[in-house]
Formats: structure tokens, C-alpha cells, sequence
């Protein structure tokens, strides 16, 4: 298969799945390496396509599948991987989205990792991929400190997330 071809009929799979497609999933699919998956998606991206990366692979959302909310808070956390599960819950369980994770390193500046978690599932499922070694949060670059966009449904439901975060000791103050 030719290397255009191939762009074109990822383009193809993402625009159709409605779960994410990890890159080691996609490169056994085309018989490739993941690092020509990467390198494939890097490309469709700068060509304009809306592919984004979560933790739980790529996805393709076109303006009507994207999910509004009616607010996006920002929250400061500090804490290590021992809280990693029970950050995320809280804030799903409160009915929040962690959009992301941000954090600030001393020679990049801001750096930034997508992570769409609006789910239980999707924490424990993102937890367990760090605890198995597969990656190492971004907050372990800075002693833990980091920022997320969370979506919710009002500011409410944003405040009753940061009082529920303070309680466990992982709001930053």
C-alpha cells in the first residue's frame, strides 16, 4: 500500500470508529511500524484534519460530534501517582471532564497532553496504563504540579469539583 493511500484510509477508520484507535492498533492493522502511525497522523493533522490525541488513542470528531459544555474551569493539583485514580474519579464522578492536563517545564515552557477522560472507565482505564509502565504523567516532570481544563455542565458542578478535590488534598492553593 502506498504511503498516501495509507493516510487516506486512516483518515477513513478514525472518521468511522467512535472509540479511539491507539497507534500500535493502526500499525498492526497496515503492517507498519507505530512510529510511521505517528508520523502518518502528524501529517493528516498539519493537512488540516481534526484528529486529536487522548490517552486512550486518536480520535476524529467533526464540529457536530464535539460534545459543548456550558463551562470550562481550570484547576491547580499537586499530588503523585498514589492519587492519580482518585483525582480523576472525583472529578468524573462530580460530573466533570478532565479536557487536559498542562503543566510548566522549565526549558519547553507549556506543554500540554489532550485527555477527554469523562468517565470512571476512562480514569481507571488511563490509571491503569500508567501504573502498567506504559507512560508517566506529565506532572511527574514537575513535582506533581499541574493544571486541567475541566468541562462540566455549569459553574456549580465546577465548584462542587474544586471543594471535592480540596477535600482530598489535590487542589493547589
Amino acid at each position: 500500500m502506498e504511503t498516501k493511500e495509507r493516510r487516506e484510509k486512516i483518515l477513513e477508520i478514525l472518521k468511522q470508529e467512535e472509540k479511539p484507535l491507539s497507534a500500535t492498533s493502526l500499525a498492526k492493522r497496515f503492517g507498519v511500524s507505530r512510529q510511521i502511525i505517528v508520523g502518518d497522523v502528524a501529517l493528516l493533522r498539519a493537512s488540516g484534519a481534526d484528529i486529536s490525541s487522548t490517552a486512550r488513542g486518536y480520535v476524529y470528531r467533526d464540529e457536530s460530534e464535539k460534545v459543548p459544555f456550558g463551562y470550562v474551569g481550570m484547576v491547580p493539583c499537586r499530588h503523585g501517582t498514589d492519587k492519580l485514580l482518585a483525582e480523576l474519579c472525583c472529578v468524573v464522578d462530580y460530573g466533570g471532564c478532565l479536557i487536559d492536563v498542562i503543566i510548566e517545564h522549565p526549558i519547553y515552557g507549556q506543554i500540554s497532553g489532550n485527555l477527554d477522560i469523562s468517565s470512571r472507565y476512562d480514569a481507571e482505564q488511563f490509571a491503569a496504563r500508567v501504573k502498567g509502565g506504559e507512560g508517566t504523567p506529565l506532572s511527574a516532570l514537575t513535582d506533581g504540579i499541574h493544571i486541567h481544563h475541566i468541562g462540566c455542565r455549569d459553574k456549580a458542578v465546577f465548584r462542587r469539583i474544586e471543594h471535592a478535590l480540596l477535600d482530598l488534598g489535590i487542589l493547589l492553593q
